[in-house]
């Protein structure tokens, strides 16, 4: 699908890709992973030719549509699902063409609104931005009332119901909730395309790629696998390196030995002079390096106080008076707890944390707390906040302002601010580094509860280990909400759900709630099948120049045969592939699982397809019957 050929690109006084080359299969959902600011953001520009690379170095298949979400959907006063159709260019077009065109020409643009099955469109449409969190009355809302972060979901759906042949997908996840992550995931596991994603989410990369592309040292490498199958390849590709490096050592030493030996002597000259001639023709060894990432230091309480640290009994919370966001709360927590919290957005997490931090009282019922009890929160807003003028060392002046200067430099070296980044303006440094120096921060002071609101958004995979790390050696009370799932799982120890207006404990894991996410979305995207949607069904009307054309404004009689016909080839071609894929997995050995996992996603595959054909081949019945 995408070949990449010797692809070198210099900009903004470095050398981002030197001599890169990687060929990505059609059909391949591929993470592309690296440390922040190595460069994959550039490269998605390079793909999409927003940045030139001076060649022909990039090359995809002539036809090929490529997709991509780079900012948020315009504040229009156009519909959301109104947006998310606009996106399919095809049918669109072919709606519009419907409005005006002569009575020959319909039954021509009917049938091929038939072929792209646009009568499915909608409900399409509506599932997706059901699974991003749009209910069917926001869906109805214009873009315009949608915040930014909502319009970026708008973008994300649009380019999933485009479908196009090359999906490029820049941190995803990122304006999504988790609920919202464990959808898309789902999604592009089934994604019938090409995808290439940027992503430091663990668990996305390791459930839906197929292969990994590692840019590194301004090189392009492609791996077979998820992202753990890739850990596992690099760490045997680099004890292979240093196996052969210290071979290579040890014969150099020994030939440099016999040259140092007998150089001098005139009957060995010529066996010298050949062993320095191997010495300088011996290239080195290239070994993986290793970039050092600096831990997080979340000290730990150094008294722990009383349980329990948190009890709720029927307590109400809200922003005004008689309007509580959260009601009847009865809850729990101790210092050794680790709570995941999940919920969709809007549902109330953020309330709740501000009520834990102190920041938001009860209005009602009960909140008992320690009044030692220490809380450190982190959000994103905080980021967001920062003034942009600031420096590292000027806010860590604030923070320690009794420490002499070298203690204060010290500890912002600790936190993998070097000497060179803490004189900088805030504005200038990576999100990476902004969320460094206040998870950091929030937690100087030992809380004995640690409060995080999606604290990995600007952390590369290798940082969020390093965030995991350190949660696990802090030993007080932690509340964790993230659409990580992976740090999710490794955290937390009990979760509890936000929804209908409470928050209560989650009886079950991390795999019981994906389900149950799904099953929501898939529940709440089902919507009484039509033949027709509104725009079609009201195509003729408008095309209606006097009643003898009434009965040609809609697809003729001919027309809709065909389809019938049509979707009746299709279902017995579909019907013969899954009696071939049933064979095939019969003689399948067991022994070779991923044959069997391939022959499975085929075969869910193509009975996806048949239902599909058999109702296409159903609508088309029931016109035909309407007519005669």
């Amino acid at each position: 699908m995408l070949q990449i050929t010797d692809l070198t690109f210099n900009a903004w006084g470095r050398k981002f890709l030197e001599d890169a080359s990687v060929s990505l299969p059609p059909g391949s959902k591929v993470g592309l992973v690296g440390r922040n600011g190595i460069g994959k953001s550039t490269l998605f520009k390079l793909i999409l030719g927003e940045l030139a690379a001076g060649g022909d170095e990039i090359s995809l298949p002539k036809t090929a549509r490529i997709g991509s979400v780079d900012q948020e959907h315009p504040a229009t006063p156009v519909s959301v699902i109104e947006t998310i159709l606009e996106a399919d260019e095809e049918r669109h077009t072919l709606l519009g063409r419907l409005e005006t065109a002569e009575p020959e020409e319909m039954g021509e643009i009917w049938t091929r609104l038939i072929e792209i099955d646009a009568d499915a469109a909608p409900a399409r449409a509506a599932e997706i931005l059901v699974g991003l969190g749009f209910d069917h009355e926001n869906q109805q809302r214009p873009m315009s009332e949608f915040s930014g972060g909502w319009r970026m979901r708008v973008a994300l759906a649009a380019a999933l119901f485009a479908e196009p042949d090359m999906l490029l997908l820049d941190e995803p996840t990122n304006y999504l909730d988790l609920e919202g992550a464990l959808w898309l995931e789902a999604r592009l596991k089934k994604y019938p395309h090409t995808a290439l994603i940027i992503s430091h989410d663990r668990e996305m990369l390791n459930e839906v790629c197929t292969h990994i592309l590692h840019l590194a040292n301004r090189n392009l490498t492609l791996y077979t696998g998820n992202y753990d199958q890739f850990e596992k390849a690099r760490a045997e590709k680099a004890r292979l390196q240093l196996s052969a490096k210290a071979k290579q050592d040890a014969e150099r030493a020994h030939l440099q030995a016999f040259v140092d030996r007998f150089k001098a002597k005139a009957s060995k000259a010529a066996q010298a002079q050949s062993r320095m001639k191997r010495l300088a023709k011996m290239q080195p060894v290239a070994t993986t390096i290793e970039e050092r990432v600096a831990p997080f230091i979340l000290p730990s309480p150094p008294r722990p106080l009383a349980p329990p640290l948190i009890r709720l009994e029927r307590a109400n919370v809200g922003y005004e008076p008689g309007k509580p966001i959260l009601r009847n709360l009865n809850l729990r927590m101790d210092l050794d707890d680790r709570i995941g919290l999940l919920g969709v957005n809007g549902a109330g997490k953020s309330t709740f944390a501000k009520m834990i931090a102190g920041a938001l009282n009860v209005s009602e019922g009960e909140l008992h707390r320690d009044r030692k009890m220490r809380v450190g929160w982190f959000h994103q807003h905080q980021i967001e906040a920062m003034d942009p003028t600031d420096t590292p060392l000027e806010i860590i002046r604030r923070a320690m302002p009794d420490a002499p200067e070298s203690a204060r430099r010290s500890k912002l070296a600790q936190w993998g601010l070097g000497y060179e980044k803490q004189e900088t303006t805030v504005a200038s440094l990576s999100g990476g580094e902004r969320a460094r120096l206040l998870l950091n921060q929030v937690a100087m002071d030992a809380p004995h509860i640690l409060i995080l609101d999606e604290p990995t958004n600007h952390l590369d995979i290798d940082s969020r280990r390093a965030l995991l790390d350190a949660l696990n050696d802090y030993s007080g009370a932690v509340i964790l909400i993230t659409h990580d799932r992976s740090l999710m799982e490794m955290v937390a120890d009990r979760l509890w759900l936000a929804a209908d207006g409470t928050v209560k404990p989650w009886d079950g894991d991390m795999d019981d709630y994906a389900r149950f996410v799904l099953d929501r979305a898939k529940q709440a995207a089902v919507r009484p099948s039509q033949i027709k949607d509104e725009a079609i069904a009201a195509a003729p009307a408008s095309n209606n120049k006097n009643k003898k054309n009434d009965k040609k404004s809609g697809p003729s009689p001919s027309t809709l045969r065909h389809a019938v016909k049509k979707a009746e080839e299709r279902m017995s071609q579909l019907t013969a592939e899954i009696a071939r894929i049933d064979d095939d997995m019969a003689n399948a050995s067991v022994s070779n699982p991923k044959a069997l996992e391939g022959l499975t996603r085929a075969r869910a595959k193509t009975q996806s397809d048949l239902d599909a054909a058999e109702a296409a081949w159903v609508a088309a019945e029931e016109a035909l019957a309407e007519m005669s």
